[in-house]
């Protein structure tokens, strides 16, 4: 029964973050491993930040606008 609440936690937080258009961090995290080991991984704060400024044309990570 825990197994089934824990994962049903973890598709609730992907499925909030895809509807507000936040990607994955640990999905970058695996990717980054499997596929470009020799990269430096980013931060979980790098990438957040990363992520607004590709979404929202954010600057360091602050939203300059909503819609």
């Amino acid at each position: 029964m825990l197994a089934k609440l824990l994962k049903a936690m973890s598709y609730r937080r992907q499925f909030i973050s895809l509807l507000v258009g936040v990607p994955d961090y640990e999905k970058y995290v695996d990717h980054m491993k499997r596929h470009h080991p020799d990269e430096k991984i980013q931060s979980r704060k790098e990438f957040f930040c990363e992520a607004q400024d590709a979404r929202y044309n954010a600057k360091g990570g602050k939203v300059s606008r909503c819609c």
